[in-house]
């Protein structure tokens, strides 16, 4: 019997190739132009807050945390969320962000940023950072800047513009 049941389990090196050709499928190559992959160019994700989602081998979804400055506050980069598309309607994406958000939580982190479309990332805890608190260092759409607070009052912290560290 063959198990196709969604096993989670935390992002590895070995991983890496797989999810470089899953952003490629879902995001294309003009991807790299966008603002939050150059933040993210040349910096590791946190594979201990990372995730991958398996069914057997075959890897079906990913989420990396990237750690970030704002200003001098230091705060986690959320994304890519990729998923394969025929498992996005079996909340796979959801609960990549789930596991990295208690991961991020447990290991004592504070803020959590993304570029990304609010009202799918509200019902994980996110809202928009309001106007002008939090810039990036190229064009974003200010109502797609998106926050999680993991501890209370890690936004008030985060000013200025977002950076690699």
């Amino acid at each position: 019997m063959i198990d196709l049941a969604v096993k989670f389990g935390p992002l590895t090196a070995a991983d890496d190739a797989h999810i470089d050709k899953l952003d490629e499928r879902a995001f294309g190559p003009g991807r790299y132009a966008r603002t939050a992959y150059r933040l993210r160019e040349g910096v590791e994700p946190d594979r201990s807050l990372s995730f991958v989602a398996r069914i057997g081998t075959l890897l079906v979804g990913a989420n990396r945390m990237t750690p970030i400055l704002v200003g001098s506050t230091p705060a986690l980069l959320l994304g890519p969320l990729t998923v394969e598309p025929a498992f996005r309607q079996q909340r796979v994406g959801e609960t990549l962000v789930k596991y990295s958000l208690d991961a991020a939580r447990e290991a004592g982190h504070g803020l959590v940023l993304l570029v990304g479309d609010e009202e799918y990332y509200a019902r994980l805890g996110f809202a928009r950072v309001p106007r002008g608190q939090i810039t990036m260092p190229g064009p974003v759409d200010p109502d797609r800047l998106l926050y999680c607070e993991l501890r209370p009052g890690a936004l008030a912290e985060a000013n200025g513009r977002m950076r690699r560290i």
